[in-house]
């Protein structure tokens, strides 16, 4: 997709300015969403009269419907443009979680949470592609902080989740109310998003395609960093139970220190990409998780697997947000290479927690933590996929500053300035394919 600059002035300086900001809070509001329905799981259940083997089933249906409809995304930015698409998606994913809430059985639950997975993955997709044009044109790293304001909006849509659950709320009544409040701050930030729209010329993606190639290896190391984010989060507190013998209580604190950590490691992330680069960063952070994973499987008692938990938050925790930025720099079609890459990680999400029990099952918790380490090597070993090589001087029509130029050869290493060409301001011109950006 194009800047609007093809029929209209270009976003001026303030405008992304305001645009940051905007889809900082869409992000958020994407993660209250996630957060006020993880917490009412339990009443969600009770509500549908579910058994924990069918609940098990049900929450396996948002992976699903987002990795069947991820890929729809691209072709429907392209027709409507960024802003209305991320106005219309977000909406409904909104809107959605009131659908749980009013599920009786085990179909409806399941229909409803693939309905609220499809439109979850796909306002995913396009807000990542709107948060890397707005990258592009801020020239210098902000999807790490935009993943740490989804962190927050899913810490405090827990909380919320976590007082009604204490005042013994109806999930519908809260459902309802937090859906209400969301739609309306998500269409109001919706306003101020950049409003991306096609060329004129531009050919329009499939109705329904797989990853392109470009987005395969960048999804492969996406995959291996959710699969260690899920596998962490939902079978650490388990872990340091059967394996190490702590308290209830140790082990939930472990699970919430490992959320934290990744929270307040985005939050950082952004001045570190700047300064050593994605690919650096990658690979530090793969060893630091890799790291973390040995400590998890050789440790004698509690606190040091904690501390080998807390690694892995921290090495992992800028993966996924610098995959999302390499693919909407990856090729022609920045908005299929994003659902490509989301599609493959929803993947691993959806996966992970099923084969790190059935490993265990198998074996042992502790090979199936062998098996998180050596995919957190992988991470290591793979971050040079996210080298900006090959790409096209662009023209600057898209520059945030209204100017033209952008010229320039810039080396494409990776390994420093954020991840950009020196000289060129790659995210606002050089990084482009045929002066087509991600959204």
């Amino acid at each position: 997709m194009s800047d609007t600059s093809t029929s209209g002035p270009a976003h001026g300086p303030s405008q992304v300015r305001r645009a940051r900001y905007a889809v900082a809070t869409v992000f958020a509001v994407h993660g209250a969403v996630a957060g006020s329905f993880a917490s009412r799981v339990p009443w969600v259940a009770d509500h549908a009269s579910v058994s924990a083997g069918r609940l098990g089933l049900a929450l396996a249906m948002p992976a699903l419907g987002a990795s069947l409809a991820m890929p729809l995304a691209g072709r429907m930015s392209h027709v409507l443009g960024g802003r209305t698409s991320l106005r219309l998606l977000l909406a409904a994913w909104t809107l959605s979680l009131v659908l749980p809430g009013i599920a009786p059985d085990l179909l409806t639950l399941c229909l409803a949470l693939l309905v609220y997975g499809a439109t979850s993955g796909m306002a995913d997709v396009v807000m990542n592609a709107l948060g890397v044009e707005v990258e592009n044109r801020l020239d210098r790293s902000i999807m790490s902080g935009l993943h740490g304001m989804w962190s927050t909006g899913a810490l405090l849509g827990s909380a919320g989740g976590t007082l009604a659950a204490h005042l013994e709320a109806d999930g519908r009544l809260h459902f309802t109310v937090a859906a209400a409040v969301l739609t309306v701050v998500g269409l109001a930030a919706c306003s101020w998003v950049l409003d991306i729209r096609a060329a004129v010329d531009e050919e329009p993606p499939p109705r329904f395609a797989l990853p392109p190639r470009s987005s395969l290896l960048i999804g492969a190391i996406g995959f291996c960093a959710i699969f260690a984010e899920g596998a962490s989060l939902d079978w650490s507190a388990v872990y340091l139970r059967d394996v190490l013998g702590s308290s209830a209580t140790l082990a939930a604190a472990c699970t919430t220190g490992f959320t934290l950590t990744m929270a307040l490691a985005r939050f950082a992330g952004d001045p570190v990409v700047d300064r050593f680069g994605a690919v650096r960063t990658v690979r530090a952070g793969g060893t630091l998780a890799a790291l973390g994973g040995v400590l998890v499987v050789v440790a004698p008692h509690p606190a040091l697997a904690m501390t080998g938990f807390a690694l892995l938050g921290l090495g992992i925790a800028v993966v996924v947000p610098l995959c999302f930025a390499a693919a909407g720099r990856s090729g022609p079609n920045p908005s299929q290479a994003i659902a490509g890459v989301a599609t493959i990680t929803y993947t691993s999400g959806l996966i992970a927690p099923g084969a790190i029990g059935a490993l265990a099952e198998a074996t042992s918790l502790v090979v199936s933590f062998s098996l998180v380490t050596l995919l957190a090597f992988g991470v290591a070993g793979l971050a040079g996929v996210l080298r900006p090589g090959g790409r096209t001087t662009g023209t600057g029509a898209g520059r945030s500053d209204g100017k033209g130029g952008g010229e320039g050869e810039g080396k494409g290493d990776g390994e420093g300035g954020g991840s950009r060409a020196p000289g060129t301001s790659d995210r606002q011109g050089a990084s482009r394919t045929a002066e087509h950006p991600a959204g």
